[in-house]
């Protein structure tokens, strides 16, 4: 039998970890399934809590930081749950008009993470608008296990029509361009392949990160510019890729995909340890120049 590895231990709890963020398996199901990793007086616990994300450790933009403008809004959205507040950036030294980028945060709603990522955006000089899909159990409450807990309470056809509304917000405003595009991660890159379905010519670009796909039907309303963007240790995402591709240049939509080698499901988040900065960097650097090729061109 051949032995198994550090890397191949380290790899089987990444896993356990991201049933457990998925919701597959709660809390007391993680520490259960990861005592077997719990070793020289590292608890499961501690295990867990090594996981879980460290927003201000990996901050890469000061909330108060001078080149930018931040701003909470509140978006109308009556096909939706009524309303939902979103953060909205730009870069402070704006003259003129600006394309918009929505960003989809993941299944947890709107974290510093997420808002850290639309402050990414305003330094690379787009307008980003951040929904918050919690707003109507009041929000992103500032700790990953009660979002966890929150999320799934959700109904999610009032939460994709919050999205739409925000999409249609972004392009409708006086100081965007009119042209937009739409980025997320896992829970949101399935949301910006549905808002490509959605919006069809309205949607510039759209770059979903390890996102469920759409249907071969649905496939051909897109009109948007894709960016596809997987892990490479991935099979519950990845299953899908292979038809969606087909079903993509069946009906001529312009699309690039990138599968990341030896990356896990959440390699571009820069507060966990899934995170894989040589991955990371590549496919955010492409995920830019993808928005100015199509969003701001």
């Amino acid at each position: 039998m051949e032995r198994k590895t550090a890397q191949d231990y380290d790899q089987e709890l990444l896993l356990i970890f991201d049933q457990y963020v998925h919701g597959a398996i709660d809390r007391r199901g993680f520490l259960d399934r990861a005592t077997k990793f719990a070793v020289g007086g590292v608890t499961a616990g501690m295990l867990l809590d090594s996981l879980s994300p460290k927003f201000v450790e990996a901050q890469q933009v000061p909330k108060d930081d001078k080149r930018i403008k931040t701003e909470w809004v509140e978006v109308a959205s009556p096909s939706g749950y009524g309303k939902i507040k979103a953060y909205l950036t730009r870069p402070a030294n704006a003259t003129g008009r600006l394309p918009g980028i929505i960003v989809v945060h993941e299944n947890r709603g709107l974290n510093p993470h997420i808002e850290d990522i639309a402050r990414r955006l305003a330094l690379d000089n787009f307008m980003a608008l951040a929904p918050d899909a919690l707003t109507p159990l009041g929000g992103y409450p500032g700790d990953e296990e009660k979002a966890r807990e929150l999320f799934p309470k959700l109904e999610q056809p009032k939460t994709r029509e919050d999205f739409i509304a925000s999409a249609n917000l972004l392009k409708a405003r006086a100081d965007c361009t009119g042209k937009i595009g739409a980025v997320g991660f896992c829970y949101g890159g399935g949301v910006v392949n549905m808002l490509a379905v959605r919006l069809g010519a309205d949607l510039s670009a759209a770059v979903p990160f390890y996102g469920g796909q759409p249907t071969v039907e649905d496939t051909a309303k897109i009109k948007a510019a894709m960016l596809v963007n997987y892990a490479g240790v991935d099979e519950r995402i990845n299953a899908g890729w292979p038809a969606w591709e087909a079903a993509l240049k069946a009906n001529s939509v312009r699309y690039e995909g990138f599968i990341y080698a030896g990356t896990q499901h959440g390699f571009n988040n820069d507060t966990t340890p899934r995170y894989d900065a040589a991955a990371a960097k590549l496919a955010w650097g492409r995920t830019i120049a993808h928005f100015n090729k199509y969003v701001r061109g």
